[in-house]
Order: structure tokens, then C-alpha cells, then sequence
């Protein structure tokens, strides 16, 4: 039987799987993700994490026959690398990725997608509904989406389609996200923006609140945490889930999905505060058919699961077209 590889590269941690002709995982290897000097350090730890995976599949790198990967962005697809990524050092510029596994595995069958389009991949292959025009959108240290219209799954000229946290969901601008523009989606709703709204709406209207606001260890579980107790985190929360239905609402008219399968930290970790308040309030800003609104089945493994769903599709995540 034939072995194939996922990785997943997060900021965090680079996760590496290999499995079989099923899709089924036989083995894994986690690792942090390098904070330099440079990308090619970054580059090492991927291979390396592949190696350690092949070594606990009792496999040589070159018994793999096709490998995917699921990486935070941006990336220049034609290159294969990912270009400056803003989660990293300023000195980790690029980090070449495809290529190197090419060399590593003796094969030219390595795909690179952005860790959401490898979400959607995921869901393609593993769930039990998976129609051919679907979304899997994450909520996590950002906000992002995977893309899938009449089959094919969307990754754009430049791989960089489905930035959906950059869609402007808020006019005004109040809040100014981290890739430099105002109003952007991920600037209200991601697990690292969340604090720095409720503080902004905090010295706005500096009512009394239990939230542990002037503490460096504020975050995003505590909105979570005292919504529903304390009148002013249960005020954040409500206008997240404003924004999150608004977002979700731009999702269904731009690609008219019949399902939207959430994951991320903060739609994990949080579940029915987060996808409920969605399903409430699309009826009321959606003219189009309302997807049904689930949140993913594999937590945190949607990204490896659709990478390595890549390399046994080609891609496309559909289970018909194995390679």
C-alpha cells in the first residue's frame, strides 16, 4: 500500500501525519515552529517533522508518494513558499516549502494550499456531508476560509483566496487590524483581537466591569468566560457575534454554500456562544438560501487531515478522484 503525507504549519506548531491509501492517519510527529533566524529554518523543521513521522510509520521518506501541506499565508503558489508571513519575526521573510518536500520524498506530487483551503479539503474528504459547494471557516488567532463552488476548491492566482478576516465588515473602521487597514472582520473577532476590541469599546464607555481589562493576561476566554454575568463582556460578545453573522452573511451571498463547517480555537473552545448567535441572526441578513451551520468534527486536525486528503486527491479533497 502506498503512504502519504500531511503537514500542517502553523505559527505555533508544524505537525506532520502519514497515512495510508484511506486517508487513514498511521502515524504523527508535532514540533514548534521555529522563530528563525530565518525561513529556512522553518523549511528544516518541516522536513524534519516528516522525516520523524516516516521513522514512526517504520517508512523512508521516498516510500511517500505524494505529500500536502496546509500553511498560514501569504504564498506565492507558483513559487511554492510562503512570503513574509506576519505571525513570525520580521526576519523569517520566506520559507521555500514545496520544492524541499519534493526533494525529500523523490516526487513532484506536493501540494501547497493555505491552512483553510486545506480545512475545506478535509471536510471534502472526511465528513459525511460534503457537497461539492461548501466552506470551512476557521476562528482562531485569525479569521479565514476554505472555499469550495461547484466542486472546485477556490485558491486564486497567488493561492491567498479565502481572506475572508479581511473582508471589511465594519464601515467605520473602528477597529484597525493587523495587516495595517480598518474595519477589517479579523480585527473584532479573532482570538488575539478580541481583547484589544473590548478594550477599545472599554475606554469608549469605561463602564464598571469584572473583566480583568488592565492585566496583561486579558484575553479572549475571559469575554467568554463572564458573558452572561457581567453586563459589559456580555456587550462585547454580543456585537462579536454581530460581526461574525455579518461576515458569515458575505460568505453565503459571495459563494452560496450549503454547508459552513466552523473550527479555530475560538469557535472550538466556545461553541454555542459562537455558532448559535450565527444561525439566529442569518435569517435576518441573508436574501439567498441559509447554509446549514456546523462546527468542523475534527478540531484541531482539520488542517493536517486536509493536507494529507491532498495528497491522495490531487487537491481537490473529493474521494472520488484518488490518485
Amino acid at each position: 500500500m502506498g503512504a502519504y503525507a500531511g503537514v500542517d504549519l502553523g505559527a505555533t506548531h508544524i505537525r506532520a501525519v502519514i497515512g495510508d491509501e484511506t486517508g487513514s492517519i498511521v502515524s504523527s510527529h508535532k514540533t514548534e515552529t521555529p522563530r528563525g533566524p530565518a525561513g529556512i529554518a522553518v523549511t528544516e523543521a518541516v522536513l524534519d517533522a516528516i522525516r520523524q513521522a516516516c521513522d514512526a510509520a517504520d517508512i523512508a521518506p521516498t516510500d511517500v508518494v505524494a505529500a500536502g501541506i496546509g500553511s498560514f499565508g501569504p504564498m506565492d503558489l507558483a513559487e511554492g513558499v510562503v512570503e513574509n508571513p506576519a505571525n513570525l519575526p520580521d526576519t523569517i521573510d520566506r520559507i521555500p516549502l514545496t520544492g524541499p518536500v519534493e526533494n525529500l520524498i523523490g516526487s513532484e506530487r506536493v501540494s501547497l494550499h493555505n491552512d483553510a483551503n486545506a480545512g475545506v479539503i478535509g471536510e471534502r474528504f472526511y465528513s459525511d456531508r460534503s457537497p461539492d459547494d461548501m466552506v470551512y471557516l476557521t476562528i482562531s488567532s485569525g479569521v479565514g476560509a476554505g472555499v469550495a463552488v461547484d466542486g472546485n476548491i477556490l485558491s486564486g492566482w497567488d493561492g491567498n483566496a479565502g481572506e475572508v478576516g479581511h473582508l471589511t465588515i465594519d464601515p467605520h473602521g473602528f477597529m484597525t487590524c493587523g495587516c495595517g487597514h480598518d474595519g477589517h472582520w479579523e480585527a473584532y473577532c479573532s482570538g488575539e483581537n478580541i481583547p484589544r476590541y473590548a478594550t477599545q469599546l472599554h475606554r469608549e464607555d469605561p463602564v464598571e466591569t469584572a473583566l480583568p481589562i488592565e492585566t496583561e493576561e486579558f484575553s479572549a476566554a475571559d469575554i467568554f468566560e463572564y458573558a452572561g454575568e457581567d453586563e459589559f463582556a456580555s456587550h462585547v460578545l454580543d456585537q462579536i457575534c454581530h460581526w461574525n453573522a455579518i461576515g458569515v452573511a458575505n460568505i453565503v451571498h459571495a459563494y452560496a454554500p450549503l454547508v459552513v463547517y466552523v473550527g479555530g480555537a475560538v469557535a472550538l473552545n466556545n461553541p454555542e456562544q459562537v455558532l448559535n448567535p450565527i444561525r439566529e441572526r442569518l435569517d435576518d441578513m441573508v436574501m439567498s438560501n441559509i447554509p446549514d451551520i456546523q462546527l468542523t468534527q475534527f478540531g484541531d486536525d482539520v488542517v493536517v487531515r486536509g493536507a494529507l486528503a491532498s495528497a491522495l486527491t490531487g487537491g481537490t479533497g473529493d474521494p472520488s478522484q484518488r490518485v
